[in-house]
């Protein structure tokens, strides 16, 4: 039953409903540009992108590094060993830091995919600073 009293009409809300579908299936911004987003997001507004926000809850740095490698690699870039991914990660500008990483590898390793690649660089960063 109508009230009246809504401030826009059943189109208008339709509308809305239909503009922040995308966002809301995806749960982050599904526009390319941040002034056309329906809502954009503020600098103080939680990282939801990684599941319920709860004290603690964030990117593990796995899941940041792998993130970053999935970014900046490609599925054509595997099988490979570190010389060839840092070539790879130079030709596509990447971070230095993520550069740098591979160089604690072992030269003759070689890996399948970005989680092996996450998975050894975590590994060998626990045991770099252990060593420090």
């Amino acid at each position: 039953m109508q009230r009246g009293s809504d401030r826009m009409s059943v189109h208008r809300d339709d509308e809305m409903k239909h503009e922040l579908q995308g966002l809301l299936r995806s749960g982050h911004p599904t526009r390319s540009e941040e002034w056309n987003d329906p809502e954009p997001a503020a600098e103080d507004d939680p990282d939801v992108m990684y599941g319920p926000v709860t004290p603690g809850r964030g990117p593990t740095y796995l899941e940041a590094l792998r993130l970053e490698l999935a970014r900046n690699l490609t599925r054509g870039s595997f099988p490979a060993g570190p010389r060839e991914l840092t070539r790879t990660l130079r030709r596509g500008n990447a971070p230095d830091a993520l550069v740098e990483g591979l160089d604690r590898l072992p030269h003759k390793a070689r890996y399948d995919s970005v989680q092996e690649l996450a998975v050894a660089l975590t590994e060998s960063g626990r045991s770099g600073s252990q060593g420090a």
